[in-house]
């Protein structure tokens, strides 16, 4: 949300500390945290992607063979 400035500039850490208003206010600070909302989505992503992918029939036994 780096391009909404209420967020960013009127929260409540940003008003009880003056000086943080000042780094929130930066664009590059907002470029830093959409850049890493980016990255977790394509993690996720990548989480969900290898979750439905199916596995080889060698990977998967229905048998306990730890005997």
């Amino acid at each position: 949300m780096p391009w909404w400035p209420a967020f960013w500039e009127h929260n409540y850490f940003a008003m009880r500390w003056p000086p943080l208003r000042t780094i929130l206010s930066n664009n590059f600070v907002r470029g830093a945290v959409s850049g890493l909302g980016v990255v977790n989505l394509f993690a996720g992503f990548a989480d969900l992607a290898r979750f439905f992918t199916p596995r080889d029939s060698a990977e998967v036994s229905l048998h306990d063979d730890t005997r």
